[in-house]
C-alpha cells in the first residue's frame, strides 16, 4: 500500500491536509472520505485497510479547523467553504485518478456536506454513501443550540465545548481508548457553525426529490449522536430508484470503528462492487438488518422477500406505511 501526504487549497486559499492509500496498480474505483464533527481523515484506518485490500484507493482529507488543517477548531463562516473545499478535493482527486470512478462517503456531519454536495454536483460521481449522517436531530443540548442561534450574527466565533458522550462513538473499548487519546481530536463548535448547519439540514431536506445518484446510508439504532430517524425519513423522500437504507442493530455512531465494522465493511464493499460501471445493482445486501426497499412494484418485492427469508430462515415484519423492513 502507498500512503501519500499532503495540502491542497482550498475555499479563500487556505491549505488543508489530505492523506490518501492506494495499490501500486489501477484501482477499481476511488472513495473519497469526509469525517465528521472534531475528527479527522485520519481514523478511518479499518475501512482504508479494507478498501485498499479489495482494490479501491482511498482520499481523505481534514476539513478546515480540523485534525492537521488550519482554522479555528469547528469554525466555518459559511457552509459555502465546506462546499468549496469538498470540490476542490475532488478535482484534486480527478486530476491523479483521471480514470476511475469516484464514490463520496461521509460520515456523520461529513454526511450532511457530502449530501449538500451530491445533490448540487451529481454529476462528477459514480455514487454516494453516508453513514450515520446529522440529517437532523443531533446529540447536542438544545440549550447549545440555541446559543449558536442567538450569538452566530454577533459573536460568529463563539465556540462551544459540544457536551457530547465520548463513549457514544463506539462499543470497542479500544477505539473509544484511541479516540480519547487522539491530540487531533476536538469537541468545539462555533456559533455560526451552528447555524449554518442547521440550514443546510433544511436546505438537503426541501431538495430531497432532486438527489440523481445510487445511494447507501447506513445507520446504527444505538446512535446517540445523530439519530436514525432522520436517516429513515430522508430514505423515503428520496424518489430515485436506486436507494438503499440500513438500520445497524445496537451499532454506536462509528460505524467503521465499531464491534461489528467487519459486516458493515463487507456491505459496504458489495455495496461499492454492485455500483462499479456495469456492474448489477438493486441486489440487497445479505448482513444488514432493516432495509427501505427501492421504487419498485411493492407486491413483487414482498413476495421476493418473503423467498429470501424463507432461505435465509429469518424472521421480519412489514410496516406498510413505511415501506420499511426489520429483523426481531
Amino acid at each position: 500500500m502507498e500512503h501519500l501526504e499532503g495540502t491542497f487549497q482550498g475555499a479563500g486559499g487556505l491549505n488543508l491536509y489530505y492523506q490518501s492509500w492506494t495499490l501500486q496498480k489501477p484501482a477499481k474505483a476511488i472513495v473519497a472520505i469526509v469525517h465528521g464533527l472534531g475528527a479527522h481523515g485520519g481514523l478511518f484506518f479499518n475501512a482504508v485497510d479494507y478498501l485498499v485490500d479489495r482494490g479501491y484507493g482511498v482520499y481523505a482529507f481534514d476539513l478546515r479547523g480540523h485534525g492537521r488543517s488550519p482554522g479555528q477548531r469547528g469554525h466555518i463562516n459559511s457552509w459555502g467553504e465546506f462546499r468549496e473545499d469538498l470540490n476542490l478535493f475532488l478535482q484534486l482527486i480527478r486530476e491523479r485518478e483521471p480514470d476511475c470512478p469516484l464514490f463520496l462517503w461521509g460520515h456523520s456531519l461529513g454526511g450532511a456536506i457530502a449530501l449538500d454536495y451530491t445533490l448540487r454536483f451529481p454529476e462528477v460521481l459514480q455514487g454516494v454513501i453516508v453513514t450515520s449522517p446529522a440529517i437532523g436531530k443531533v446529540g447536542v443540548p438544545p440549550w447549545k443550540m440555541t446559543t449558536g442561534k442567538i450569538l452566530s450574527q454577533v459573536w460568529p466565533r463563539f465556540s462551544l465545548k459540544l457536551g457530547l458522550d465520548r463513549h457514544a462513538s463506539s462499543r470497542d473499548l479500544s477505539a473509544i481508548s484511541i479516540f480519547l487519546q487522539d491530540p487531533l481530536r476536538h469537541e468545539y463548535a462555533s456559533a455560526r457553525l451552528a447555524t449554518e448547519f442547521l440550514e443546510t439540514v433544511d436546505w438537503i431536506q426541501s431538495h430531497v426529490s432532486d438527489l440523481r445518484l445510487p445511494l447507501l446510508i447506513l445507520h446504527g439504532s444505538a446512535d446517540r449522536v445523530t439519530h436514525p430517524d432522520s436517516s429513515w425519513a430522508f430514505c423515503l423522500q428520496v424518489t430515485f430508484p436506486d436507494k438503499e437504507c440500513y438500520e445497524l442493530p445496537g451499532s454506536y455512531h462509528d460505524l467503521h470503528a465499531d464491534v461489528n465494522r467487519d459486516e458493515i465493511l463487507a456491505d459496504l464493499g458489495e455495496w461499492l462492487e454492485r455500483h462499479l460501471p456495469g456492474a448489477t445493482i438493486y441486489e440487497p445486501l445479505a448482513l444488514c438488518a432493516s432495509k427501505l426497499p427501492t421504487n419498485r412494484v411493492v407486491a413483487h418485492y414482498r413476495e421476493e422477500e418473503k423467498e429470501k427469508t424463507k432461505q435465509r430462515k429469518r424472521k421480519h415484519f412489514l410496516l406498510p406505511s413505511f415501506l420499511l423492513l426489520r429483523r426481531l
